[in-house]
């Protein structure tokens, strides 16, 4: 029986555990986003640096589907070196590179095999640059192919043809899965027609100095400035219907190697030869 005259025992100053409501996914996905930032901050440029089984182990830890994460790294392998364009001229006049990309059945080899006839027999473009996970392809130089642009024979519209380079990255996602990503770079046609639009302006404004010159009432003679401005402004424009072309080419192509239906190479092709037109 304790002693009556002894004093009472304090209550503990430890807190109660505060029981806090589960996250949901997007506030988890949140929370690891923002966890891995600032660990990438304080790490050695060395310390962060992990192989596809170490990611693949991080990911089950955290309830992330080995399938995903291989997706996500064949994603993050196929980004292209060229960062996304921004600016006034890319909102107002259209992008100078259009990309494309999906995951298809196959492997690496047999997804450039197709994607290189295709582009050489259909496109009339040769390989530039071939890497072991990458195709850079260029325009093909040469009459006939100048024919077969100039009148549109298999009439695909040869959209491809006209940029300044076509790429191709393949990374497999796993043993039966290919992420392809497909680059068209339309800097040549945006420069050509942004030139021939502030050329257009240009003239405008010339013609509108002589008229004034001459002694023409000012209305008048702003009128050639006011046509040049609209018909430059036109031209410029012109460029973004040729980014949607473009983009359709590289999604048709992509649909045709989802389907299978890429011409498969033949001696032509393995030796860079176009095909003869029948």
């Amino acid at each position: 029986m304790p002693d009556e005259t002894s004093p009472p025992t304090p209550p503990s100053s430890a807190p109660l555990p505060v029981q806090r409501p589960p996250l949901s996914r997007a506030a988890l996905e949140r929370v690891l986003a923002r966890a891995a930032e600032l660990q990438a901050t304080e790490a050695e440029p060395g310390d962060a640096m992990l192989t596809d089984e170490q990611l693949l182990d991080v990911g089950k830890e955290v309830g992330l589907a080995p399938q995903h994460l291989r997706q996500a790294l064949a994603e993050e392998r196929s980004r292209s070196v060229v960062p996304e364009e921004r600016g006034r001229i890319a909102h107002v006049f259209g992008p100078a590179m259009v990309y494309a990309s999906r995951t298809v059945r196959g492997k690496p080899e047999t997804v450039f095999a197709g994607l290189d006839a295709w582009m050489q027999r259909e496109e009339s473009l040769q390989v530039k640059r071939r890497f072991p996970d990458r195709i850079i392809w260029e325009p093909r130089a040469g009459f006939v192919t100048d024919i077969r642009r100039a009148f549109n024979i298999g009439g695909r519209g040869y959209h491809l043809s006209r940029a300044y380079e076509v790429a191709a990255t393949a990374f497999a996602v796993d043993a039966d899965r290919v992420l392809v990503r497909l680059e068209a770079n339309l800097q040549n046609v945006r420069a050509q027609r942004l030139a021939t639009g502030a050329a257009t302006t240009g003239t405008g404004v010339i013609a509108t100095a002589v008229l004034i010159t001459l002694g023409f009432f000012a209305p008048v003679a702003a009128i050639p400035t006011a046509i040049g401005l609209a018909g430059g402004y036109i031209t410029a424009r012109s460029h973004t219907p040729v980014v949607a072309r473009a983009q359709v080419a590289l999604e048709q192509v992509l649909d045709r190697l989802e389907r299978g239906e890429l011409p498969r190479p033949t001696l032509f092709d393995a030796i860079g030869m176009p095909p003869r037109i029948m």
